[in-house]
């Protein structure tokens, strides 16, 4: 067992940049182990996004049963759990929380837990040098962009969303590495419109680190989550603080 995971003390986990999908089975077992051995123990688990691959709409269940079985188990059995929509999963709705039982949060969202203020985000919204990709986000962010796009066909949905893919990455190759980080004035800027939250939570990036940053004189931790292609990982948080663990 890694050491920390197995403390009982009470405590929260965070996790994203999963990127589940049939191409990776042994990311999804993983992560059933994961559910049923380490989030089970957590009074809370965290997905913040990009959970899956992609994601078509919720007249997909029927695809994904496993994991969502998986998940309602999980909260069956007393861990509340909480999900925060990535740029690849921005289109799971209300008939996927309820079939998981699990509870979706805005983007961002301050939250209280164990005497710390948290705040969490997937993090896309803030790599803002990133300018093409920002401009995307907003269109399919749209009401109405998706309530049209849900109303195409499932076969159709997806096909789109493999040649977007695919598109995404050939452009993502000719990108400079910085342009794909956060911009460090919209993070100072987020953290300015919470009043100063102790810490900022967030994926997206792949790059997994603490920043400890000082906005207009407050210390603010800044937490990134990595991603589950190599190992997995999870952010765990407890009375004493935060440590980062790795499965």
């Amino acid at each position: 067992m890694v050491a920390g995971i197995g403390n009982t003390q009470a405590h929260s986990l965070f996790i994203s940049d999963l990127h589940l999908c049939s191409s990776r089975p042994a990311i999804t077992a993983q992560f059933l182990e994961f559910l049923q051995h380490i989030a089970s123990q957590a009074e809370a688990l965290y997905i913040l996004g990009d959970f899956f691959e992609y994601w078509a709409g919720d007249d997909d269940l029927a695809q994904h049963q496993t994991i969502i079985r998986a998940l309602h188990t999980l909260v069956d059995k007393g861990t509340h759990t909480f999900f925060m929509h990535g740029n690849r999963d921005f289109l799971i709705g209300n008939d996927f929380a309820k079939a998981a039982g699990i509870t979706l949060l805005e983007d961002p969202t301050l939250l209280e837990i164990y005497g710390k203020r948290i705040l969490l985000s997937h993090g896309d919204a803030l790599c803002t040098d990133d300018v093409a990709y920002q401009a995307f986000r907003q269109q399919v962010r749209n009401h109405d962009w998706q309530q049209a796009f849900l109303q195409q066909t499932l076969a159709s949905r997806k096909a789109q969303i493999e040649a977007l893919r695919k598109r995404s990455e050939e452009e993502k190759s000719g990108k400079q590495e910085n342009i794909m980080d956060v911009n460090q004035d919209a993070v100072h800027a987020l953290i300015r419109q919470f009043e100063y939250p102790q810490v900022l939570i967030h994926g997206h990036t792949h790059r997994p680190a603490l920043h400890k940053l000082v906005v207009d004189g407050h210390e603010v931790e800044r937490w990134v989550l990595g991603d589950w292609y190599d190992q997995g990982s999870c952010l765990r948080l407890d009375h004493s603080g935060l440590s980062n663990q790795l499965l």
